[in-house]
């Protein structure tokens, strides 16, 4: 018969042993309910990063084609060169930049289109949209129209409601409180036919006006761009991204559709 000392040291010994096996299995299941969300927060983050850069099966039918794949460059290029100019990225579905970098434009050239894409851009930035460009000045703003990207209440320029955010730069002005806060996603739409534009900003209609118009032409004459004759002339061009302001801007579902 065992002493009792020695049932004692066995006593010790099994809590020892069971103490040891519930420490293991509460790891255990620590370890594999942290695999499962790990699992179940990237699953939820490649859904949302898989929603963006796409088109509906109505927007196919409709005529739209992305301008912006999510993951290339493929489509544009530097303003009068071949290659894209550095500082333009590629990050989680974005085409960005950090600084000031070169303006990009188009491959393709664009006529009467309905143009739209989501931007973001940092606290005091400064960035725009050029449509119906050509090559033939020095800078795409010399015979582009543009279309202001700005974060209204920190830039210079949103002191001035015809170089704030939606405006037809330096010609009509957009109004106030439309632009949604430095950080925050905007959606652009632009559409042209003809002589008709219009810029659309958050689902609402800022500015229309009528290029080659009387009020067009005296509104031209009276503004910088009356030093370029072939200022908004042309019927058919490039579109084009601003990036000689510093700051960051970041760009996504960027697509457009032909008008007859």
């Amino acid at each position: 018969m065992p002493s009792l000392a020695h049932s004692a040291r066995l006593a010790r010994l099994a809590s020892v042993l069971v103490a040891s096996a519930s420490a293991s299995c509460a790891t255990s299941g620590t370890t594999a309910a942290t695999s499962a969300a790990a699992t179940t927060t990237t699953a939820s983050a490649g859904s949302a990063a898989a929603g963006q850069n796409t088109l509906t099966a109505g927007e196919q039918a409709a005529g739209w084609r992305l301008l912006f794949d999510g993951t290339t460059m493929t489509g544009w290029r530097g303003y009068k060169s071949a290659a894209m100019p550095n500082g333009w990225r590629v990050e989680n579905g974005l085409l960005m930049k950090d600084s000031s970098v070169a303006d990009i434009l188009t491959t393709d050239q664009f006529g009467d289109f309905e143009f739209a894409m989501d931007w973001r851009i940092g606290t005091g930035g400064n960035a725009g949209i050029f449509y119906r460009g050509t090559e033939e000045y020095e800078h795409i703003y010399w015979s582009a129209p543009e279309y202001q990207l700005l974060d209204d209440p920190n830039a210079p320029d949103g002191k001035n409601r015809l170089t704030s955010a939606a405006a037809a730069y330096g010609l009509y002005a957009a109004p106030a409180g439309i632009v949604r806060p430095a950080g925050e996603w905007n959606v652009t739409r632009i559409i042209a036919r003809g002589a008709h534009v219009e810029h659309w900003l958050n689902g609402q209609k800022v500015v229309q006006y009528e290029l080659w118009s009387p009020d067009w032409e005296a509104k031209v004459k009276a503004s910088k761009f009356n030093d370029w004759p072939n200022y908004g002339r042309s019927k058919t061009g490039f579109l084009a991204v601003q990036g000689d302001h510093n700051g960051v801007l970041a760009l996504r579902n960027i697509k457009i559709r032909t008008l007859p």
